[in-house]
């Protein structure tokens, strides 16, 4: 290569490296993103179609996994509790968000012992889901936890919230809003010191105060924190296991079951190993996620463009 084609190239690298240097610090997370996250969801849909073991050779059987899963709807099976479970996670599971809100404004003040409050309510989320589901099962005991010693005081109980059918979905969710609460704070926390003080002095000097200001000023400054905490809820909700698989393990008689460890039970469990049926209902959980974050998605891209 000549001198002149040695300048060529250099110049052409000095006038792109700023194009170039993102990309190269994006390669290794973009490479692991496409290995353990791309590459398995088109290999679930792949095994979907298919009727494995495990073990022995797959055999092809089309939709059939899909055609199962429909008539478990209809026949409200275990399926149908599943995904009807699941909904009921995605709906009270969104109250983190506005609870996560307040207490991050509650938080965000100047007054003594700020620090020791805000630890206490950072503690949900650097604990175990495993440690959480242990706390709330010790918590729900009928013969010695501390909601019976209470609802004891008013002469009711004893309530065994995790054996009873009717309560037992509401009780687990109600332990997992505990951590998430707790993380959501934490995005509003970080919102709130990009709020700026210019625009909320402006609001004061306009009589905007309590609720005007904080739906006004406030909320739409912090809608990248809104929007990933809609995400990440979202994302739990749907894809809720460890509560459930250490709280109830799926039960009493399978009333408790969310997508997730149905899914774990018909691939890995005493059901026998279905990988193609579990991952029908992987592909069916994932196209459920997608439909929401892509809604979130697209609002986010009109808002911004409509800026």
């Amino acid at each position: 290569m000549t001198p002149a084609a040695d300048m060529e190239q250099e110049s052409w690298f000095h006038k792109n490296q700023q194009r170039i240097a993102p990309w190269l610090f994006l390669a290794p997370g973009l490479l692991f993103f496409m290995v353990y996250v791309i590459i398995p969801v088109f290999q679930s849909f792949n095994l979907s179609l298919y009727e494995w073991d495990g073990l022995g050779a797959a055999e092809y059987v089309g939709f059939r996994n899909y055609e199962d899963l429909y008539w478990e709807w209809v026949d409200r099976d275990a399926f149908y509790t599943s995904l009807k479970n699941n909904l009921i996670w995605l709906i009270l599971y969104l109250a983190a968000i506005p609870a996560g809100l307040f207490i991050a404004l509650f938080l965000n003040q100047t007054v003594w012992g700020i620090r020791l409050y805000k630890s206490l309510f950072f503690f949900p989320f650097v604990i175990s889901q495993v440690v959480v589901g242990l706390v709330f099962t010790w918590f729900y005991d009928p013969t010695f936890g501390l909601l019976n010693e209470f609802l004891g005081l008013f002469g009711l109980g004893p309530l065994n919230v995790l054996g009873d059918e009717r309560f037992v979905t509401y009780g687990i969710i109600f332990a997992g809003l505990w951590p998430q609460t707790a993380y959501c704070m934490i995005l509003y926390l970080t919102g709130l010191n990009a709020v700026d003080p210019e625009q909320i002095e402006a609001g004061r000097l306009d009589g905007a105060k309590g609720l005007r200001m904080l739906w006004h000023i406030i909320l739409p400054q912090l809608r990248p924190a809104t929007f990933i905490a809609f995400v990440v809820t979202i994302i739990g909700a749907l894809r809720s296991f460890d509560l459930i698989s250490i709280m109830t393990q799926g039960g009493p008689f399978g009333s408790s079951r969310v997508l997730a460890y149905y899914m774990f039970e018909v691939a890995l469990s005493e059901y026998g190993f279905r990988m193609g049926y579990g991952a029908a209902i992987a592909v069916i959980l994932f196209l459920i996620m997608l439909c929401f974050i892509a809604y979130f998605l697209w609002s986010m891209y009109r808002e911004e463009k409509g800026h």
